[in-house]
């Protein structure tokens, strides 16, 4: 029987100490570690790409939690399954309803599921490799604690293959000499249940009445077919959206419109494509172009409005003037700043004269006396004093060498002089 199921699940760990990875989660002293020592597991979302282990991670979790372990894709799952599921978690002690691909899940499909996290009656742990921020409802998100599960390191897949050999019971009555893994490693994307399917494939293959050798140069002739040109779930959805971002920030429109090609001929969520333009549109635009933001984001509700094959035109044009519009980094780099300086003056307090005072008592206090109305002075601007004073002269905001930014510059030298002088 174990010749029919696939050496990946045969693999597939059982208790915490034969894991791999994620030592920031099930290291000693870390989160998920302490879950399973105090027995006490919250509902919790993975976030992380395909192969990383959620779902192992998730079995292991429920197993020594001493839970009932069910598991549901949101690909196929109804209301119903998920009802019917809930009828019985109500008569268990313990249940852990897994969902893998969460995301996918729509809002009434995740609705259905919020009173029995809530009460208890079940602990949920959602699979997703998108970012739940986006994709999994806010009430949901806010009884769950999230973890990000990070790709797999070379040594953990390199491990896991001499694991895979040494161990798995099929494998270890062949004469398997493994060679060279970085083959193996760059086709399976850093997806561990790939690359185990894709040795378990190469070994297939080969003569097993001889010493099977493992080498880059072997694994590239036999495999090399089988090593797809985008895995929309895997590690060239990162490497493409990557250089797509890199080409519209570099003004590389001809590079930007390939890697854009490439992600639609995939498939790839065309939400995900135009909800990284959007922010492209801030974070590298910024002013030197306001209308940026203004176009991604219209790009963005068109895209959720028709979908795919006509939402490539409108991705293809707002690509186009999102690559060639003049760059600027000025506010992103200004929140950074501003942010280090809130969390080094924590305490910082709101000057006395910008207060606001709506009790007698706090105007007794002298909450917002001599603040100046602006549009009671001349061009709508008084000269007065709005950082704490611990802050005072700290600059903040540094316009970009962009025709806008500069209009903007010569704008602040106007009104403040010497303080806003560049």
């Amino acid at each position: 029987m174990k010749k029919h199921i696939p050496l990946a699940e045969r693999m597939r760990p059982d208790v915490l100490s034969q894991y791999i990875g994620q030592q920031h989660l099930v290291g000693e002293g870390k989160p998920l570690k302490s879950f399973i020592e105090n027995k006490r597991l919250p509902s919790l979302i993975f976030w992380g790409p395909p192969g990383v282990g959620k779902t192992t991670l998730a079995r292991i979790l429920a197993h020594d939690s001493d839970a009932q372990f069910f598991q549901l894709s949101a690909i196929d799952s109804s209301v119903k399954e998920i009802r019917s599921i809930l009828e019985t978690a109500r008569k268990l002690p313990k249940t852990v309803l897994f969902i893998d691909e969460i995301h996918r899940f729509n809002k009434a499909q995740q609705d259905s599921l919020l009173k029995a996290v809530e009460d208890g009656t079940i602990t949920l742990i959602g699979a997703t490799t998108e970012n739940p921020s986006f994709e999994v409802i806010s009430a949901l998100l806010s009884r769950c604690q999230v973890f990000v599960l990070e790709h797999h390191k070379k040594e953990d897949l390199d491990f896991l293959l001499k694991q895979a050999i040494e161990t798995d019971e099929l494998l270890m009555d062949l004469s398997i000499d493994l060679l060279e893994t970085d083959a193996l490693v760059a086709f399976s994307g850093g997806d561990a249940r790939k690359l185990l399917n894709l040795l378990e494939m190469y070994i297939n293959q080969s003569n097993q009445s001889e010493t099977i050798k493992i080498t880059n140069d072997a694994v590239k002739a036999k495999l090399s077919s089988y090593a797809s040109i985008y895995d929309k779930d895997g590690e060239q959805h990162y490497d493409t959206i990557s250089a797509f971002i890199k080409s519209i920030r570099g003004s590389d429109p001809n590079a930007a419109l390939i890697y854009l090609a490439k992600m639609v001929l995939a498939g790839e969520d065309p939400k995900f494509i135009a909800r990284r333009l959007l922010i492209l549109a801030s974070e590298d635009i910024g002013n030197a172009n306001p209308n940026a933001l203004l176009l991604a984001n219209n790009c963005f509700q068109a895209v959720n409005v028709i979908g795919y094959p006509e939402c490539e035109l409108i991705l293809s044009q707002t690509v186009v003037y999102l690559a060639t519009s003049d760059k600027s980094n000025a506010s992103y780099l200004a929140i950074k700043k501003a942010k280090d300086l809130v969390k080094t003056y924590p305490n910082a307090p709101v000057p006395l004269h910008l207060r606001n005072a709506p009790t007698k008592l706090m105007k007794d206090l002298d909450y917002g006396t001599d603040y100046k109305y602006a549009h009671d002075f001349e061009d709508n601007f008084a000269f007065q004093e709005f950082m704490p004073k611990e802050l005072v002269n700290q600059r903040i905001y540094d316009p970009g060498n962009n025709p806008r930014e500069q209009q903007q510059k010569e704008f602040l030298r106007k009104r403040w002089g010497e303080k806003y002088s560049y």
